[in-house]
């Protein structure tokens, strides 16, 4: 489907998954048409009329939906204005953030303010972050429009942008009042990152949702031409139990485990050499969805070369995420450059680097006991 194509979908009642926090829980709401629910959503959160509102999004978003956001906002006599930042990985800087906490102060927003942040993973990590520091923390509500967002990086809280040095090195954890996901915006999202989408509910599939695996296998050998590379080709019946059961997988380890002390590691699967690839390749050459594809590859040969688990749910693993459309080799690095830039995650702790390993579909272990030598070879060998 082009881009400016929006998707028609049956409109169906809205769903809610909770996120149970102890100290501030919220609703994923989900549902086609939903993003027109917007203002009436934020109402039930106790956003009163004349809340002042910033909605920041990036100029594809803004072009496809920033009037019916804006809209929806207005009718729920919410005072909103829109900030259109920059997309791609590369924008997510402290100058945007900057220009984020510019406008909150031009347009007074205030304790009792909002900031909403309509797009996919970089407009909400940066909003996030902005609301998270502006006047030391106020309100924000997360619209993902992307894949990658409604499956992960729009549940939970995690805040921020990067550094020269490493992805996400600068944040804050600071949970949204509301997600609200509406599938239709998918249809205007290109192809390749709704594949890089699919990498996060692969993962889940992975890490503790053997059946969400198996259902996704399955769709994808039912057209091996086709597999799960697209919005087509995966449907409006698959895309939607998949939305729930991923936002719900996240909403269960995030409310178990908020600030990542021990099960929200678990999260991370495919992400210490994806980073890796992201910041030593530069920022926006791979997408984010597409080095995790890469890293639970990496990963799945860590556990196989350790015993951990078997090179058949390895192979399993891999048709996968082929199935997909995604990248499964690791571009030739350094591996000077490689262990450097692993030395500076944010995961290492006691300087060992903790890697999440899978023992069988649907199971995982963390380990830190992964020796460089081995690290190394396998990224030279992928």
């Amino acid at each position: 489907m082009q881009p400016g194509t929006v998707m028609t979908a049956t409109l169906q009642p809205l769903r809610t998954i909770p996120v149970e926090l102890e100290r501030q829980p919220y609703p994923i709401v989900i549902g086609n048409g939903a993003l027109d629910q917007l203002g009436q959503q934020l109402q039930l959160q106790g956003f009163k009329a004349g809340t002042r509102v910033l909605v920041v999004t990036n100029p594809e978003v803004q072009a496809h939906y920033g009037a019916a956001a804006l809209a929806s906002l207005q009718r729920a006599d919410l005072d909103a204005s829109t900030l259109v930042i920059e997309a791609g990985e590369d924008q997510k800087t402290q100058a945007t953030v900057a220009l984020i906490h510019d406008a909150a102060f031009e347009r007074r927003l205030e304790r009792g303010s909002l900031i909403v942040a309509l797009g996919g993973g970089v407009v909400g990590d940066m909003a996030g972050f902005a609301a998270a520091t502006w006047l030391r923390g106020i309100a924000v509500a997360q619209a993902p429009t992307s894949l990658l967002a409604m499956v992960d990086a729009a549940i939970g809280g995690k805040t921020g942008v990067n550094h020269p040095g490493g992805k996400n090195l600068i944040g804050a954890f600071h949970q949204p009042r509301l997600v609200l996901i509406d599938p239709c915006v998918l249809s205007t999202l290109p192809d390749r990152e709704f594949r890089a989408g699919m990498a996060e509910v692969i993962k889940y599939g992975v890490i503790g949702d053997p059946l969400l695996f198996d259902e996704l296998e399955a769709a994808a050998q039912r057209d091996p031409l086709a597999g799960l590379a697209s919005l087509a080709a995966v449907g409006p019946e698959l895309l939607d139990r998949l939305l729930q059961r991923s936002a719900a997988a996240k909403a269960r380890v995030v409310a178990a485990d908020e600030r990542e002390a021990g099960l929200r590691a678990i999260l991370n699967y495919g992400h210490t050499l994806g980073h890796v690839v992201e910041t030593l390749c530069g920022y926006g050459t791979w997408l984010h969805g597409e080095a995790v594809a890469i890293g639970m590859v990496a990963a799945g040969e860590i556990a196989l070369r350790m015993g951990l688990w078997s090179e058949a749910d390895q192979e399993r693993q891999k048709r996968l995420i082929e199935a997909a459309g995604l990248p499964t080799g690791f571009p030739p690095l350094s591996h000077e450059s490689v262990w450097q830039c692993l030395q500076g995650d944010k995961k290492v702790k006691k300087g060992r680097i903790r890697f999440v390993l899978p023992t069988a579909i649907g199971r995982v272990a963390i380990r830190d006991d992964v020796n460089q030598e081995m690290i190394l070879a396998i990224a030279a060998d992928l």
